[in-house]
């Protein structure tokens, strides 16, 4: 499916995944039904909201290029908020069995998909943009933070740590 690039929209779920293959099957149906892209990213090792809204923008930016890192631009999408090149990494910002509390993005903006896929999630308007002091330990080890960044830089910009990693993905191709 070849989408151009368009405004998305992102919202907050939760959801019990009891067989990641046959859920994945499911709303990959509902978006090539709707002709539109939807990612699920895992809301307890992203940064918050504007962490998927950059993941989806440099996602944009490299998949609609022509030259992308992945060949589905989901994945492409799960590599920007990794800030890695590796499919299995990125694939932890993705959903899991058991309990899940997601970013969901619709890519582009469909309201029939937020219909659909209330079949199978739970969409929440509290807001999981918080840094606690355990994702705070999380993120800090899967971007390969270190206390000496955090030392100059300030704890409270860790965000922008984040984005930098993103924004290296880009350049270091």
């Amino acid at each position: 499916m070849k989408i151009i690039p368009r405004r998305f929209e992102i919202r907050q779920a939760v959801l019990t995944v009891n067989d990641r293959f046959t859920f994945l099957n499911a709303i990959q149906s509902i978006a090539l039904q709707q002709s539109t892209h939807i990612i699920c990213f895992n809301a307890d090792i992203m940064a918050g909201h504007r962490h998927a809204e950059a993941a989806m923008h440099y996602a944009q930016r490299s998949f609609f290029s022509g030259k992308p890192i992945s060949n589905s631009f989901e994945m492409e999408a799960l590599l920007f908020a990794a800030g890695s090149r590796q499919c299995d990494t990125a694939a932890l910002f993705g959903i899991h069995e058991d309990e899940n509390r997601v970013f969901v993005c619709a890519c582009p903006e469909n309201e029939e998909v937020w219909e659909k896929l209330s079949q199978f999630m739970h969409f929440v308007t509290e807001t999981w943009d918080e840094m606690t002091h355990e994702k705070e330990e999380r993120l800090k080890a899967l971007f390969n933070i270190t206390q000496a960044e955090l030392a100059l830089v300030g704890r409270t910009r860790i965000f922008d740590l984040l984005l930098e990693r993103i924004a290296l993905l880009e350049v270091n191709r």
